[in-house]
């Protein structure tokens, strides 16, 4: 399938102009190397690996596999502080090509960042954090948006990353709902410059998510997602089946234990209908995309 691009993605080295966003428990190594094999940005929470020598031997074994890129995620303000310097020193050393932050500042991580010609991305749910974001000299402002699987916002995309585009001066990445190649193309319609994909990437032979998990995601639809504080204390959207008493609060010592079996998906659970390698959803993605601008004349 013929590659197509943006000036961030050729800046990164893609093929395509996609990532696969990085999912709690469930993205991994193989996930990253697979992804960055189809030619599109594969990321993971740097807490997927349990602790900060898993990691160094997760980023031992990626740069041992693959020249291309790939990221890793910092959810800064959820993070132990002695660990999260940890593995960001690890990532210096390893040259991760991408970081991506949130929940906190990302100054201190730009500044090493961009003295090793790495790029960092930042997401956000509101123009004020974004223009902090931009304020603290990211690469790229990841807009998430009503529908996202985790921790989304509550604005409708076709407002939010348009309204970000217009408001800030750094690149912009369209965050929800993206599940297939007109979604893709919409993006890049409103401005963005790179498509930010979690749920679709959940159906994904190569993720660490269980045969359960993806089937679910297969079987469900949008009207199977709920959005809801009561599994983290922060607003995310599950699927609803995985949520023993969405009235109930799950927070506290047995939380953690939990997110195992409270499974996260966004809205674009209803354009899924099958378990694919990452190659085959990418080469789908593709075709899907150029359908859609032939559809449309372009």
């Amino acid at each position: 399938m013929s590659s197509f691009s943006t000036p961030l993605s050729r800046r990164l080295g893609l093929r395509y102009p996609i990532v696969a966003a990085p999912m709690f428990l469930i993205s991994s190594k193989e996930m990253l190397l697979a992804c960055a094999e189809a030619g599109i940005l594969g990321c993971m929470p740097s807490i997927n690996a349990r602790t900060s020598e898993a990691l160094k031997s997760d980023l031992q074994w990626l740069r041992s596999k693959t020249e291309k890129p790939f990221g890793i995620n910092f959810t800064i303000g959820l993070s132990d502080p002695e660990r999260l310097k940890i593995d960001v020193a690890l990532c210096m050393e390893y040259k991760v090509p991408v970081l991506i932050t949130s929940y906190g500042d990302p100054t201190p991580i730009v500044k090493a960042a961009h003295t090793q010609d790495m790029t960092v991305f930042h997401d956000v749910i509101n123009l004020r954090h974004a223009k902090k974001a931009e304020a603290a000299g990211v690469d790229g402002i990841i807009g998430v948006s009503q529908g996202a699987g985790g921790h989304a916002g509550q604005v409708n995309p076709y407002v939010f990353i348009p309204y970000l585009k217009a408001q800030l001066k750094t690149p912009i990445i369209a965050a929800g709902c993206i599940s297939g190649g007109e979604q893709v193309a919409a993006a890049f319609c409103l401005g963005a410059e790179l498509a930010y994909m979690g749920t679709r990437f959940i159906a994904a032979t190569e993720c660490a998510a269980s045969d359960g998990y993806k089937q679910c995601v297969v079987d469900s639809s949008h009207d199977d997602v709920v959005y809801t504080n009561q599994v983290s204390g922060i607003h995310a959207n599950f699927l609803k089946k995985t949520i023993p008493d969405e009235t109930s609060p799950t927070r506290g010592e047995e939380s953690a234990k939990r997110w195992k079996d409270i499974w996260s998906a966004g809205q674009g659970v209803t354009q899924i209908t099958a378990v694919k390698s990452i190659e085959q959803i990418v080469d789908d993605i593709a075709r899907e995309y150029h359908d859609t601008l032939k559809r449309l004349g372009i």
